[in-house]
């Protein structure tokens, strides 16, 4: 972990639309300030995915106003926790992280029907994730 007491998780995905952010909002909103939460995609779309920010929505969680991010090495470098989601060899690894890759569909192009399942996985790993890494005292 970094030296700061808050470890910190970046999730990463291809298009930065989709998997990475709402594996990123279901941390922030499990762990709240237990956790610094970032997320990014090598190729990122220019918008969340519409299904998925629906998907969300109907778990009480408002990703609308989020914007899919480029992956930076600076990101990936304050990172305690990468978690890659099919962004394959365009990752950076770095000695002294920890690295998890989720094998998850991606939602792209898929209606709400399709995400609800990515999305109750998703939930259940960063559960998961928490209770590991952020346990609350």
């Amino acid at each position: 972990m970094s030296d700061t007491a808050t470890p910190s998780v970046l999730f990463v995905c291809v298009h930065n639309a989709g998997r990475s952010q709402m594996a990123a909002a279901f941390l922030t909103h499990l762990a709240g300030d237990r956790v610094q939460v970032r997320s990014a995609g090598s190729a990122p779309a220019d918008t969340v995915n519409p299904a998925v920010v629906e998907a969300m929505a109907e778990v009480g969680i408002d990703i609308a106003a989020e914007a899919p991010k480029v992956l930076t090495v600076e990101a990936v470098q304050a990172s305690d926790v990468v978690i890659t989601m099919g962004c394959g060899d365009t990752c950076p690894v770095f000695p002294g992280k920890r690295y998890l890759d989720w094998q998850l569909p991606d939602p792209a192009g898929q209606g709400v029907e399709a995400v609800r399942p990515i999305r109750d996985e998703i939930e259940k790993r960063i559960r998961g994730l928490a209770d590991e890494i952020a346990p609350v005292s």
